[in-house]
């Protein structure tokens, strides 16, 4: 790529991503739903949105709690967005959009057709294709057009609590600087008060927390200090 090309990419990226809405979003990966509700409790006094995990131990050698219905609990009230690490994604669209969810994010790397899977999602909601930390971002086979966001891994997928790995935010820094037209791009995994800075100056607008805001004695205070940092680096 030309110098001067370069510069003018980069120049336009810096127009365009100071005018973007940065978003810190509180994750739950739990195998009991008491265990689920209680942290949705603890956080919707200030979350607009919850990021609920799904693991069917195909995807990931780990299982969690796989039942929408008792979602409707809480639904009419807070937007779920679904990341979904299980086989064959578009099955779970339904019975999760049916509980209440409005965004779908299906893993790439146990999807039979993602052109499909972007289809029947569009019907229920927002929808995004999720991509674990090890795999090329050429994996993805459906236009940035055609979604509404990118789920980009920093861990490799399936538990909870793993360590960042820097290394894979570089295809969140190539799609910025290649890619004229993005979706929103999600970041998840090992999101804390620094790697959520590394991975903004990569180019994301929105990061999943789990660990770092359920784990400390003031779930409100974490989140808080997240979006701070937001504006203010």
């Amino acid at each position: 790529m030309n110098g001067w090309f370069r510069s003018f990419l980069d120049s336009l990226f810096i127009i365009h991503y100071s005018f973007l809405m940065f978003e810190v979003i509180p994750g739950i990966l739990e195998k009991e739903w008491s265990e689920i509700e209680r942290k949705i409790e603890l956080v919707k006094p200030f979350a607009k949105v919850i990021h609920v995990d799904i693991i069917d131990g195909k995807f990931a050698p780990n299982t969690t709690f796989l039942d929408p219905k008792p979602f409707q609990k809480f639904t009419p009230e807070l937007f779920f967005e679904l990341h979904m690490m299980v086989e064959n994604p578009i099955e779970y669209l339904k019975p999760f959009a049916d509980a209440g969810f409005k965004r779908f994010l299906g893993h790439i790397e146990k999807m039979e057709d993602q052109e499909e899977f972007v289809a029947q999602g569009q019907l229920l909601g927002e929808v995004g294709l999720a991509i674990d930390g090890p795999t090329n971002i050429d994996s993805v086979k459906v236009p940035f057009e055609d979604l509404d966001c990118l789920l980009l891994m920093t861990i490799k997928a399936g538990q909870s609590g793993q360590t960042f790995v820097p290394e894979y935010l570089k295809k969140t820094e190539t799609l910025r600087q290649t890619q004229g037209h993005l979706p929103t791009l999600e970041i998840d995994g090992g999101i804390n008060s620094e790697t959520i800075i590394q991975a903004k100056n990569a180019g994301a607008t929105r990061f999943v927390a789990t660990n770092y805001i359920f784990k400390g004695h003031d779930p409100k205070a974490q989140f808080d200090f997240l979006q701070r940092l937001n504006k203010e680096c």
